[in-house]
């Protein structure tokens, strides 16, 4: 695996994927999706989002490979397309998360030891 600062092109295109997570509508969709697989009336009434809207941005999901979808009769299922989406949205939630209200925040990161060298800011966790 290339580490993200050695190329410029796989940078580019990690940035763009993120463009799709950046959407409100979107994550919230995906979240949802976290659970298993849902048909869009159960996705509508988890998150909220109105039909047109909803319908948009599952296409929009389809089209950058993020969701997978199956007919079963008359309606579509929906569910993430890989572990990876999956592993995406639960680390943001994650991250996020813990300022949403009703959820428990995580366990705070302790500091690490400064390398020698580098600002104890400047360091990843």
């Amino acid at each position: 695996m290339t580490a993200l600062h050695a190329s410029r092109e796989l940078a580019v295109s990690v940035a763009e994927k993120l463009k799709l997570y950046a959407q409100p509508q979107r994550l919230m969709i995906l979240s949802c999706l976290l659970a298993g697989e849902r048909n869009v009336a159960a996705i509508g009434a988890a998150t909220g989002i109105g039909q047109p809207a909803l319908s948009q941005q599952l296409a929009e999901l389809r089209r950058a490979g993020l969701v997978a979808h199956r007919r079963e009769a008359r309606e579509i299922r929906y569910t993430l397309a890989d572990e990876g989406v999956a592993s995406c949205v639960r680390t943001m939630e994650a991250v996020f998360g813990s300022n949403i209200p009703g959820t428990s925040a995580s366990a705070p990161v302790p500091p690490r030891a400064a390398a020698p060298g580098i600002a104890h800011f400047a360091q990843t966790p």
